[in-house]
């Protein structure tokens, strides 16, 4: 019998994803992936970003065979990154068989989607939220985290801050789960490095005007600001402030904020902004060279962004889980990925059986020019045992 040079990928991304590679067999359930994210509004670029990794490694896993000789399919619906909308779709995904979910933006919508798992007979895997509760006191048998959340964020502030000189710090976050999350996080390391926060402002989800929100900084004093936006918000407030002359003026950091995406968007305007890099497509892994060659491929001139590399991960990590567990039914597949270690682009990583937070390095960087490209740099990386502290005891697992 011939077989499909496709289907013989060792090495590549595709084997990357499965570890090995099998013609599909139809007698094999197939695996079938829900997406509730934002198709449209403040986060639809985000939705977008996961939408391409899904997608990618969707097609290169069907090209090598399938997962395990089951093929995969992606269903999509826009929930606006709004928690009511989430459940809803959810359930619709859920209740269609597309009942292993992932990749909602807001952590808003994580929250809400948790409690209603085991009711839908569903998982879902957070590959871009990052309120601590998800992992923690909100925590699900049924719900996983691969991508970074605010602890561990807050791991990198941490050493990073003690080589900063400024003293009094802003913080202009979200007015959502996750801002609140991170600007609390980050008060906190800053208090505990004798840092005084001196104004604390959250930004209703697609504000439109941050003038006042400026105006309020610069009245404080600050030295520092420390920044939660992602999406059009971050956008708008980076241009604003550009404008408004306050990036000149207070020296300015953050999470999410400089964001690969954004930063190509604000090109020049985000220079010498730092913050926190939970991914970099220059990450010296051989699993990640090979994941940037291959998405070249499927998209010229791009390489994956933070978020898109992120949502890669959640693929990887359910892939593996499927194949381990040999079902696609998602309590199994839920037992397969808790306290597993997974094969992903950063390496090995371990998928915490206390809490299901998948634990990887983290990165710290600033925003500069590469071949004449304005992008995120690294340039302090914090390895996975200091960047993710040991669970606090606050996640008490139920089914």
């Amino acid at each position: 019998m011939r077989v499909n040079r496709r289907q013989i990928l060792l090495g590549s991304t595709a084997a990357a994803l499965l570890g090995v590679t099998r013609p599909v067999r139809a007698a094999k359930d197939g695996l079938k992936i829900g997406v509730p994210t934002a198709v449209t509004g403040p986060y639809a670029d985000l939705g977008n970003q996961a939408k391409r990794a899904i997608d990618f490694a969707i097609d290169a896993a069907n090209a090598a065979g399938g997962v395990d000789g089951r093929a995969v399919e992606a269903r999509y619906l826009d929930t606006e990154a709004k928690a009511d909308l989430a459940i809803r779709q959810g359930e619709k995904l859920a209740l269609s068989g597309f009942n292993i979910l992932m990749a909602a933006i807001a952590s808003g919508e994580a929250l809400a989607i948790g409690p209603q798992l085991a009711r839908w007979n569903a998982l879902y895997v957070s590959t871009i939220n990052k309120a601590d509760d998800i992992t923690g006191k909100s925590c699900n048998a049924r719900m996983f985290r691969v991508n970074h959340p605010d602890s561990s964020d807050a791991a990198v502030v941490q050493p990073w801050l003690k080589q900063q000189k400024q003293k009094k710090w802003a913080i202009q976050a979200a007015d959502m789960a996750w801002g609140r999350n991170s600007g609390e996080s980050f008060g906190k390391a800053a208090k505990a490095d004798d840092r005084t926060i001196v104004m604390e402002s959250y930004s209703p989800f697609g504000t439109n005007d941050y003038a006042p929100y400026i105006q309020k900084i610069v009245d404080s004093g600050a030295e520092g600001l420390w920044v939660a936006l992602a999406g059009r918000d971050a956008i708008t407030f980076a241009q604003q402030a550009r404008q408004f002359g306050l990036l000149d003026k207070v020296f300015t950091a953050g999470v999410s904020f400089i964001a690969d995406n954004q930063v190509k968007t604000l090109g020049a305007a985000a220079k010498g902004i730092v913050g926190i890099i939970n991914y970099s497509s220059t990450l010296d892994t051989p699993a990640n060279k090979q994941f940037v060659a291959d998405w070249e491929k499927k998209y010229p001139g791009t390489q994956p962004t933070n978020f898109e590399a992120e949502t890669y991960v959640g693929m990887q990590v359910v892939f593996q889980a499927v194949k381990k567990a040999d079902s696609v039914a998602p309590g199994d597949v839920a037992k397969a990925m808790e306290g597993t270690t997974f094969a992903t682009i950063y390496g090995d990583a371990l998928m915490r059986k206390e809490d299901h937070q998948l634990v990887t390095p983290n990165y710290f960087g600033y925003v500069g020019e590469v071949n004449g490209v304005v992008r995120p740099i690294i340039d302090m990386t914090v390895p996975a045992d200091v960047a993710f502290p040991p669970p606090n005891g606050s996640c008490k697992l139920t089914a």
